[in-house]
């Protein structure tokens, strides 16, 4: 009985390097955007009250604001973008890809990938706000999940946790209408405080650029 124990005990072992191996594989090649600690290479717009840091977390809450992601010259254009987020009920946010810094306003240029469980708004977590809208709501308020953000050429993918919710291919005559640019080319990423009502949770930014 004692080696049946100790063969097992190496057995779970084993399972448990090769579990771990696959999990840092999964991450090879990405890059934190946030140190957890700080918002070092981030900047806000208007409204900086509606940002908190806590227990390593970026906390959106209050008036429209939006923070921008400044620590890296170089424009982000292919890539693969993981967020962990967490809403409370009735929460709203959002996080802007190929987009650029503003003082003020929503930002005019770039796509925003919703974060919504519960929010008024019909467009649910995962929608390409406003291209592709997502309705059914796949994660439940007060639980983290990976927001996943894919873009290589003119290609488009959205994941929430491991599923595939949003799979856009951008038309060759897309054009820029009015002077919001909902168009593919390159930028930095931004996360949403929308309004005081909503309180969203993010964490572990991290990128991996796939030129």
């Amino acid at each position: 009985m004692k080696q049946f124990l100790t063969v097992m005990a190496l057995a779970l072992v084993s399972v448990s390097a090769i579990g771990l191996a696959a999990e840092s594989a999964k991450e090879e090649g990405f890059v934190q955007l946030f140190d957890g600690k700080s918002l070092t290479g981030w900047k806000v717009g208007e409204h900086p009250e509606s940002w908190t840091l806590k227990d390593g977390e970026i906390i959106g809450k209050g008036l429209r604001s939006h923070i921008y992601y400044v620590g890296d010259d170089k424009p982000f254009v292919n890539f693969e973008l993981r967020v962990d987020a967490k809403t409370e009920p009735k929460s709203n946010g959002g996080i802007y890809f190929h987009t650029k810094y503003q003082d003020e306003g929503w930002p005019k240029v770039g796509f925003e990938a919703q974060v919504n469980n519960s929010h008024g708004d019909p467009k649910r977590t995962g929608s390409l706000y406003n291209v592709v809208n997502v309705l059914e709501t796949y994660v439940p308020d007060g639980e983290w999940y990976t927001e996943t953000v894919i873009v290589k050429g003119k290609k488009i993918t959205i994941k929430i946790n491991d599923k595939v919710v949003v799979d856009y291919d951008e038309p060759a005559d897309v054009k820029p209408q009015g002077d919001c640019t909902r168009v593919l080319g390159s930028g930095t990423f931004a996360l949403q405080a929308h309004d005081p009502g909503s309180t969203v949770h993010f964490k572990n930014i991290r990128v991996k650029r796939l030129d």
